[in-house]
């Protein structure tokens, strides 16, 4: 997006030294120029903050016109001397800007969110000195269960997620927002095909756990050692194909009145007695 379509909407101060390169993987895969338009933008301070804090590179960064608050001082004094260009532009043009509608006054342009590729996943691991612990996504279609999944994944030690190419949602700036800063720290990686994904990483030393209604009460399921766990379509759940590739199906014990649960919270859950096996 060309900042000159903001007119006299806004001033723009030039930091003084050149940027600091990207440190993150390159992806072959960019995607449809909205998804890449998309991933080129943080909006709200937290994270912003938190790709500053992580070395992401920030190119220009949009703020609210009148806007002086510590936060906002802090994130100025962060990028400057780091080649972005600050701009200070009427609210309206940030309301426009917004995709999620909660930009808190400030808007910064990045280089893409770029996908991570599996062999991240088991470098991490490796670091780590850890079992890998993956966690894939069978057609999650919201954008904020991806944020909140992906933010889990990174509390709970998970190592990364894998999420189709097609029929998913991808890291928009809603993810990005929902992940709370996550998606900086947690390696995403985008693949054509799932299933032939979990047959490969079985190849490398993986079991699979599958969250289904119908499958085994999960403390009942061995979900030590190195695991991917497979969570399914909000709707409706995983698909067939994937569920026979998976060697375990587990199930969350249910005691109310409905049948089913978010998938972020279902994640969450699962993701949990992985850690609490794991630790014993």
């Amino acid at each position: 997006m060309s900042y000159e379509i903001f007119g006299k909407d806004m001033t723009e101060l030039h930091s003084d030294s050149k940027s600091k390169n990207l440190n993150l993987n390159a992806s072959e895969e960019s995607g449809s120029s909205e998804e890449t338009a998309l991933n080129n933008r943080l909006e709200g301070r937290n994270s912003i903050l938190e790709a500053i804090r992580a070395g992401r590179t920030i190119d220009k960064i949009f703020i609210q016109d009148g806007l002086r608050d510590n936060t906002i001082s802090q994130i100025i004094s962060k990028v400057k001397g780091t080649g972005a260009v600050i701009s200070f532009v009427k609210k309206q043009r940030l309301d426009e800007m917004s995709e999620t509608g909660h930009h808190q006054g400030v808007i910064a342009q990045t280089s893409a969110y770029e996908y991570s590729e599996i062999d991240d996943i088991f470098a991490l691991a490796k670091e780590r000195h850890e079992p890998p612990f993956i966690i894939i996504l069978d057609e999650i279609e919201d954008p904020h269960n991806l944020g909140a999944i992906i933010r889990t994944a990174n509390i709970c030690g998970a190592h990364g997620v894998i999420i189709p190419k097609h029929r998913a949602t991808g890291l928009t700036a809603t993810v990005v927002r929902a992940s709370a800063g996550a998606i900086n720290f947690t390696p995403v990686v985008k693949v054509t095909n799932i299933a032939k994904t979990i047959d490969e990483l079985k190849g490398r030393g993986l079991w699979f756990a599958c969250a289904d209604m119908e499958g085994d009460v999960m403390y009942k399921c061995n979900l030590t050692g190195a695991i991917g766990l497979v969570i399914g379509n909000e709707g409706s759940g995983v698909s067939r194909l994937v569920k026979e590739k998976c060697d375990y199906i587990v199930s969350i014990p249910m005691k109310g009145d409905i049948e089913s649960l978010n998938a972020s919270v279902a994640t969450g859950i699962l993701a949990y007695e992985i850690v609490r096996q794991r630790d014993k």
